[in-house]
């Protein structure tokens, strides 16, 4: 009887906690549009083969260059071919680079971060002018160095943003852990003889995650903008795999007589990473309203 009415107390604050996140973050308009936008993307790219009405990559000679009409929404690109589908399948690769170099970045930050923060003096200072040191090259410049050494590919691209995006995670995990490893019950479980990898994994970092789950939202933006960058100017998804990158890169090349090959990924680009954004902020004001 005892241990159901001690867990029932353990869960009633995380049930509150997560209840006053909710409430918070439904009355965020803001929010919600970004929460809607980035919803309305993920479906777009997982239905991608049912709700594309062309093969991204079927050539029409007849059809080139053909303006926006009821055939071509989005009108064809030099080749003939659907810019509406190829946008639909390019929202995939956006998205998979998006998750995956954020992915790669923040178990990257998590790991340095927490070493630093939990152990301080040397192996902080170690890593933290480790973190300087990369802070100090631009990185769309590093990432433009790495990949002119490698073979442009979709999963260079998404390895190369992880491995030069971690460090702003890394001082995000280290602030909190350098405050909660004084905290009563961190100070508690090293006196019963926790080992560290304990204290850190299970007791100290799941409550250091909220800034890292801000970052990360923000995050997939950036990197969507970066590979965007990147395939625009040709060293990123190489054709004929469609992204929103490459197709902008097809508009500048007409941009006199085909305006809709520019318009679309750009408008697209715009509303993705705006959606990110918004819903970050969203998350970031309903963890902690005094942060507005």
């Amino acid at each position: 009887m005892m241990e159901r009415q001690t867990t029932s107390n353990n869960r009633a604050p995380q049930e509150t906690l997560s209840r006053l996140f909710w409430k918070r973050f439904r009355k965020n308009k803001l929010a919600l549009l970004g929460a809607s936008i980035v919803l309305f993307l993920f479906l777009v790219a997982v239905l991608a083969p049912w709700i594309s009405p062309y093969d991204p990559g079927q050539i029409q000679i007849k059809r080139v260059l053909e303006e926006p009409s009821a055939v071509h929404p989005f009108g064809t690109d030099s080749l003939g071919r659907d810019v509406l589908s190829r946008m639909i399948y390019g929202s995939r690769i956006s998205l998979m680079v998006g998750f995956v170099a954020v992915g790669i970045a923040t178990l990257i930050g998590i790991f340095l971060g927490s070493l630093a923060g939990y152990y301080g003096r040397w192996v902080d200072n170690l890593i933290m002018r480790f973190v300087d040191i990369m802070l100090c090259f631009p990185t769309f410049f590093l990432i433009l160095a790495v990949i002119a050494f490698l073979e442009p590919s979709i999963w260079n691209i998404m390895i190369v943003i992880g491995i030069t995006g971690w460090m702003g995670v890394a001082r995000l995990v280290r602030a909190e852990f350098l405050s909660l490893r004084e905290r009563d019950f961190t100070v508690a479980e090293r006196a019963l003889g926790a080992r560290d990898f304990r204290i850190i994994f299970r007791h100290i970092l799941p409550n250091a995650l909220a800034p890292v789950l801000v970052s990360a939202t923000l995050g997939v933006a950036g990197a969507i903008l970066t590979e965007s960058a990147l395939s625009f100017l040709g060293i990123g998804v190489q054709p004929p795999t469609p992204s929103w990158g490459n197709i902008l890169t097809a508009g500048k090349d007409n941009i006199e007589i085909a305006w809709w090959l520019s318009l679309y990924p750009g408008l697209a680009i715009l509303i993705t990473v705006l959606g990110y954004n918004l819903l970050g902020e969203g998350i970031r004001d309903s963890i902690d309203p005094r942060l507005k």
